[in-house]
């Protein structure tokens, strides 16, 4: 069995090592803005706002990439595996060409915001392949091709990709560019609080009072009040807007091996599945190869240790593999019709903006949400907002919102059929987490390496389905909406806003 998650790669390698703490909010305050979450969105978000002028306040749950900016390949690119081609087949070329800008537009602000501002993160142009990893995937290959060629990208065929190995077809787009997102943002975030914002750590947000002006309320007690909100959480995490019927949550895992020899200059990611995303860091005398991939819907039975294994056995198949130090995963935000949600929250919001949906790619996607929201709360027009509107109704993708909805229903009533794991506490292993009998109901429960017991309800605290154990992080995730809970019940993802009942472990001897 692979080894234990590790933290993420880009937190190791941080440039000084310590990050800047920043307090938890423990009193009202006032904002023209409220910005929830401190990832590569909000900052932005509260960068642009606040060198406009507005007072911003920024909230987190944890600390300034701490969430999935912090644990993503950090790959800047327009050409995004197959995205062209599946957003040009359910929506048309209009929005392909939206898409596109809305990338270009984010890579050119990043470029230019890590130039102009001085913000030491890596920066790297690198050109992007989407590769077919077999003969059956050739033929996607050729349609991102056609569909990057009409969007107006300077794509090109090619079987030349640097990769060690055989490649029947790949699409190249040069001058894209890769990074290290945890420096690139703290960096954000230094700047924004230079022009003014307010950033706030360790900070739960669990509701908001929509209004002139909004409300945000706190776990603490505090209050924000401000004119504008603005959620980028990378889920959304108020059920207003019904984004729960309309997202699906999924994890995918990365290793990160120290390797030596050759290795691709590029950034590469395979037009199919299994889905093997490429990139290389150096780090002083090191070089890093991430291999990404293994991605399953949040809270399946399918989420194992093994997935780290499966990466790790490619990297060593292909690469010179000195060791894998980091493994990591992350979660995404996929929409039902395949492009993201940004702009105002409901139909009839006037200060209420979210941003999610972001399909994997949140540095492009994340960028260019916050640089539409920013333009959305100053008046102005934006060219991709139209594309991105979160209320649009887009009829093709009913078959997927309606397999989005029995999914849930099956997992609300078909859990509460399935027996326990276990009659006692004392029968969970060590390193483990199991489903326990408890009375006529269950427990969650995980026993720690050194035998301590942790036990939590296992009911969902968004809408109440069953959590299902994670053994390759560990966490209790679940299947319906992708909420996500550490072992003594504490939220780690949304949309969930609050932690799990902790229980003490049943029919311990």
């Amino acid at each position: 069995m692979c080894p234990r998650a590790t933290a993420s790669l880009w937190f190791d390698t941080d440039s000084d090592g310590v990050a800047k703490a920043r307090p938890a909010l423990d009193a009202d305050v006032q904002a023209d803005v409220a910005v929830i979450g401190a990832g590569i969105t909000g900052l932005t978000a509260a960068l642009l706002l606040a060198r406009e002028g507005a007072s911003v306040v920024v909230l987190d749950r944890a600390v300034v990439c701490g969430g999935a900016t912090g644990r993503t390949t950090a790959k800047v690119s327009a050409l995004q595996q197959t995205r062209l081609s599946t957003i040009s087949g359910k929506h048309g070329a209009e929005r392909v060409r939206a898409y596109v800008d809305a990338s270009i537009g984010a890579l050119r602000f990043i470029v230019d915001t890590v130039t102009a501002e001085g913000i030491a993160c890596d920066l790297e142009d690198r050109p992007a392949f989407t590769y077919a990893g077999d003969e059956r995937q050739v033929a996607a290959v050729q349609r991102e091709h056609e569909a990057a060629r009409a969007a107006g990208l300077d794509a090109e065929l090619t079987t030349d990709t640097g990769l060690p190995f055989d490649v029947p077809a790949a699409v190249r787009l040069d001058h894209q560019a890769q990074l290290h997102p945890v420096r690139y943002v703290r960096g954000l975030a230094e700047r924004a609080e230079a022009a003014g914002a307010t950033i706030f750590e360790h900070t739960d947000v669990t509701g908001l009072s929509e209004g002139s002006p909004c409300r945000v309320h706190t776990a603490g007690g505090a209050t924000v009040t401000a004119r504008d909100v603005v959620v980028a959480t990378n889920y959304a995490m108020l059920d207003r807007g019904l984004f729960f019927s309309r997202l699906e949550s999924t994890r995918s895992y990365l290793v990160a091996a120290r390797v030596g020899g050759d290795v691709p200059e590029g950034m590469l990611i395979t037009a199919g599945t299994p889905t093997r995303s490429l990139r290389t860091f150096r780090d002083g005398d090191d070089t890093y190869l991430l291999v990404g991939g293994e991605g399953h819907t949040t809270g399946s039975s399918d989420a194992q240790p093994e997935r780290y294994a499966a990466l790790e056995a490619f990297a060593r198949e292909h690469f010179d593999v000195v060791d894998v130090p980091y493994r990591f995963s992350t979660q995404d935000a996929m929409p039902v019709d395949d492009l993201p949600y940004v702009g105002r929250y409901t139909p009839v919001s006037s200060h209420l903006f979210v941003a999610t949906g972001f399909q994997k790619w949140g540095l492009t996607n994340g960028t260019a949400g916050a640089m539409a929201i920013a333009d959305l709360i100053a008046g102005r027009e934006n060219r991709w907002a139209r594309a991105f509107d979160p209320n649009r109704l887009t009829l093709r993708a009913a078959p997927k919102f309606t397999q989005l909805g029995l999914h849930t229903a099956r997992h609300l009533v078909g859990d509460r059929l399935m027996p326990a794991q276990a009659g006692s506490a004392d029968d969970v292993p060590p390193g483990q987490g199991r489903v326990v009998r408890d009375g006529l109901g269950k427990t969650g429960v995980y026993r720690d390496d050194d035998g301590t017991l942790h036990a939590v309800s296992l009911r969902c605290t968004h809408l109440g389905c069953l959590l299902h154990f994670n053994d390759a992080e560990p966490s209790w995730d679940c299947p319906c909406h992708g909420s996500r809970f550490d072992v003594d019940g504490n939220v780690l993802e949304g949309p969930a806003t609050q932690p799990l009942e902790r229980r003490d472990p049943p029919g311990v001897g």
